[in-house]
């Protein structure tokens, strides 16, 4: 697994370096936003960590750049700025995760395993799969078994989110920051109404289960 790291911290681009090399992973790095999106471009990487306080372009725009490229390459932030409009930003811009400075090299391996189990694409480098269930990131089209579902831009980021957060309970709330951007009323009904679109368009065997007093989990379809 090859991991590409934004950060143009000496020292903490090598602590990561040798953290993540420890853990058998092959590791770049680059100083600034630009040269960032120039190795991904080209180097074949699994995932990438992003700081966001760069200097040149700064983490969001290399972020909307490396969304709008290669929308299958899971992107962690890792930034000193912990604040909830930030964080909610990061996420609504196609950030898998985000961990705030100062983090544990352990946490941070954890979330980096995590996504890659559940964001590794197909064969074609646009597809995840969740069991028998796979969504195609640049069609927003979602297969399970026999139907093929055409999805909104919303019902895609809903659904998406679920994938590469399969087997866990997602809260309403979590998909309202990390799906809608911005806050809305916590009694709003959005996610349910979105949820209920998505089993129609993918028929009885849908695997999204309602957790009562939780939220939503993707099962094993």
């Amino acid at each position: 697994m090859r991991i590409l790291v934004i950060e143009d911290e000496p020292r903490i681009l090598a602590f990561l370096a040798r953290g993540l090399e420890a853990e058998g992973f092959s590791v770049d790095g680059a100083p600034d936003g630009r040269a960032g999106i120039a190795r991904a471009a080209h180097g074949g990487y699994d995932l990438v960590i992003l700081d966001l306080l760069l200097p040149g372009l700064d983490g969001l725009t290399v972020l909307r750049e490396l969304q709008r490229e290669q929308p299958e390459l899971p992107v962690v932030i890792v930034s000193a700025r912990s604040d909830l409009e930030t964080k909610l930003r990061g996420l609504d811009f196609g950030a898998c995760d985000y961990v705030s400075k100062p983090f544990s090299l352990d946490e941070l391996l954890a979330r980096v395993r995590a996504q890659l189990r559940r964001g590794r694409p197909g064969e074609n480098g646009n597809v995840v799969r969740a069991g028998k269930l796979s969504l195609d990131v640049a069609k927003r089209q979602a297969r399970l078994g026999d139907v093929v579902a055409e999805l909104s831009d919303r019902e895609f980021r809903l659904l998406h989110h679920l994938v590469l957060h399969e087997g866990e309970v997602v809260s309403r709330e979590r998909l309202l920051a990390d799906v809608w951007g911005y806050h809305f009323d916590p009694r709003s009904n959005v996610v349910d109404v979105c949820v209920r679109r998505l089993r129609q368009k993918l028929g009885a065997t849908a695997p999204i289960e309602t957790i009562r007093h939780g939220g939503y989990r993707l099962t094993a379809a």
